[in-house]
């Protein structure tokens, strides 16, 4: 090779390295890679420097015969025309994350040769986050669109969501993330070293997600939405992460908005990560790995700190565990929604599958409170006006908590159980969940019947049954409670209530029918269109309290999308979406919203059509104009004052 040339031009070859390193999905403007091999072509090069800053992210490495694959390399070969040589350059598989300048040094003479973005490598064996399967590398790093599932465990929905971490600025974004928080701020060299760990990019993005420590992306809202963007309105993540770089914290999210955006950011910096909902969800506040709910002698439930929520989402990142040892690799649950705090910070996890499910509870981090999620004890004590508390006699398994722990299959939009990988079933030897299963020997048995037909909107009759098991006739008080409660355990206003004192003859059974009006139920109940039903027996013979307890979810309508005419690259095609108005009053601020990656130019598109009457149709007509072919995702949200978080989604496939 000669020496002492001129650079006229630097080719980064972005095309082939992009093929090669499976990142041609961000598009072709720069060159990103993933950590391992790429190649540039340029003029004769002695001396390469890659200099993104200092503290172990400023690597110098020469010319050699060939690379190696455990460490920054480069060799080169001159091209046949002897005007060009190719220089191939092999990163080190534990190198930080993030943009790279590109220095050739000849001599003291140094030349940029441009920019790069360095990722983690899930097809690297020698990576911290490689990911054997090719079929998982495709869904839990390259897919874009994807299934949140929520209601409650009895009746599972997924919701769609549109992950589109490679959409146009997304990547950019993500990496403002990183350095817009505390710990790079506080320490840039330290934490742009850190970034060479996934363990702690997670950790860190646990923080970001969630504003309540720093500038994160979004603010959490339980509560009612009198500002901001209601938290089941969101249908992507690329509007939230493009008005957060923008302005700041955005308003509002819930659990599985956190959890959804940390799964794009994840994705987009090539970590492998899946979004996963535990239904029967304990919130353990002070960490003794017992949830109490406390009851007045009525039966009425009294506000504590703990809780069961119907359901909580999180993400699971797959990585090696260097800190714990190689039995506790895999996926790594880790929490961005804010509940706790964890080494003063709002975060949780990264923490190991296994190690939760073996009840290692000294594994770092957080897994005391993620095993509580999915194993906490429940005890419901009633408060005794003396004093003194007698514990309830439950007939059911309502307190049954963390199961049908569930992600989206692979390759499908099927829901994938994966229960058996944070808790062993219950009953075996192995299992760590302390819950005892309903006693059989009750002398008073508790049901509560649904009724077929329980749609929003509706009026319709549910009630309790109550059976005698003792061996001679008792005397109870009988009480049945509905009241609105939010998907996070927290209750509502009351939507009905009946009561009776009845004798029960041995063996035998009375019932207490209780009739649910929209007029009623409709104003208090949330957008998770979730009532709690509770049905207590009170035995003062014996100071006996028994309770069973249900929780259903309202049936929504259904969006119909159609697409009018065939889908084709850069050419206008028309979405028609329609929703049935199925309550007895006037919907207002009616919209609808569609997304799709692909589809939309990375951005939702909103049709607002005002006013809908009742038992009246809902319609509006969108046109986008698709810019790549092939299958694709397009979502839709209706949103309204009474009748929010209604969601569809269908499939489209884009001709060229």
């Amino acid at each position: 090779l000669l020496t002492g040339l001129d650079i006229e031009r630097c080719d980064l070859d972005i095309m082939r390295n992009s093929s090669s390193h499976h990142t041609e999905l961000y598009g072709e403007e720069r060159l990103i890679v993933r950590r391992g091999h790429f190649t540039l072509i340029c003029l004769r090069k002695k001396y390469l420097e890659g200099v993104p800053t200092e503290s172990g992210t400023k690597v110098s490495f020469g010319l050699r015969d060939s690379t190696v694959d455990s460490e920054w390399s480069a060799s080169a070969t001159n091209d046949p025309s002897g005007n060009t040589v190719s220089v191939s350059i092999s990163s080190s598989p534990n190198a930080p994350i993030g943009v790279y300048s590109l220095t050739l040094d000849q001599g003291g003479q140094k030349t940029s040769l441009g920019q790069f973005i360095l990722l983690f490598n899930a097809w690297c064996s020698r990576d911290a986050v490689y990911m054997r399967s090719e079929t998982k590398r495709q869904e839990y790093v390259l897919a874009q669109y994807g299934q949140i599932y929520r209601g409650t465990y009895r009746r599972i929905k997924g919701k769609p969501w549109n992950f589109g971490q490679f959409e146009p600025g997304v990547l950019d974004i993500c990496l403002k993330i990183l350095d817009e928080n505390p710990k790079c701020i506080s320490d840039a060299d330290k934490d742009c070293s850190g970034r060479r760990n996934p363990i702690y990019v997670t950790r860190v993005l646990s923080a970001m997600i969630n504003s309540n420590d720093d500038r994160g992306v979004l603010v959490g809202n339980w509560g009612e939405v009198l500002d901001g963007v209601h938290p089941g309105t969101w249908i992507g993540s690329g509007d939230i992460l493009r008005q957060w770089a923008e302005s700041g914290p955005v308003r509002y999210g819930q659990c599985w908005v956190f959890a959804a955006l940390a799964c794009t950011v994840s994705r987009a910096l090539g970590i492998p990560c899946r979004v996963v909902t535990n239904f029967q969800s304990a919130h353990d506040t002070n960490g003794n790995l017992m949830i109490e709910k406390l009851y007045d002698e009525r039966g009425k439930r009294m506000s504590n700190a703990d809780s069961i929520w119907n359901f909580h989402v999180w993400v699971d990142s797959w990585m090696t565990r260097p800190d714990l040892g190689p039995e506790f690799d895999g996926w790594q649950a880790s929490d961005p929604t804010p509940q706790e705090k964890s080494e003063g910070v709002f975060c949780c996890g990264p923490s190991s599958l296994k190690a939760i499910r073996e009840g290692d509870l000294t594994k770092k981090y957080d897994a005391p409170f993620i095993f509580a999620e999915v194993n906490a004890d429940v005890v419901d004590l009633v408060c005794l006006s003396n004093g003194e508390t007698v514990k309830f006699r439950d007939s059911t398994d309502s307190n049954y908590v963390g199961c049908f722990i569930s992600t989206k299959a692979v390759g499908s939009d099927e829901r994938h159980d994966i229960t058996h990988q944070y808790k062993y079933p219950e009953g075996t030897a192995e299992c760590t969940d302390t819950h005892v299963t309903p006693n059989h020997t009750l002398k008073w048995i508790l049901n509560i019947k649904l009724a077929k037909n329980m749609s929003v909107g509706s009026d319709f009759e549910v009630y309790t049954v109550l059976t005698n098991n003792c061996l001679e006739a008792r005397t109870c008080t009988f009480l049945f409670f509905a009241e609105a409660v939010s998907y996070n355990g927290k209750l509502g206003n009351s939507c009905g209530f009946v009561s009776d004192k009845v004798e029960v003859p041995s063996g035998e059974e009375r019932r207490l029918f209780l009739r649910l009006d929209y007029d009623r139920y409709g104003s208090v109940i949330t957008s998770d269109r979730l009532i709690k039903l509770s049905a207590i027996a009170i035995d003062k013979q014996v100071a006996e309290y028994h309770k069973a307890e249900k929780t259903i979810v309202l049936d929504e309508p259904d969006i119909e999308i159609e697409l009018l005419g065939e889908a084709t690259v850069n050419q206008s095609v028309t979405a028609e979406l329609t929703l049935w108005n199925p309550l007895p009053k006037s919907l207002q601020d009616c919209s609808f919203t569609v997304e799709g990656v692909g589809l939309t130019n990375g951005k939702p598109i909103t049709a607002r059509i005002g006013t809908v009457d009742p038992e009246q149709e809902a319609k509006a007509r969108v046109k986008f104009s698709p810019t790549s072919a092939g299958s694709r995702v397009l979502l839709a949200n209706f949103d309204s004052n009474n009748l929010k978080n209604i969601k569809s989604s269908i499939n489209v496939v884009v001709k060229e």
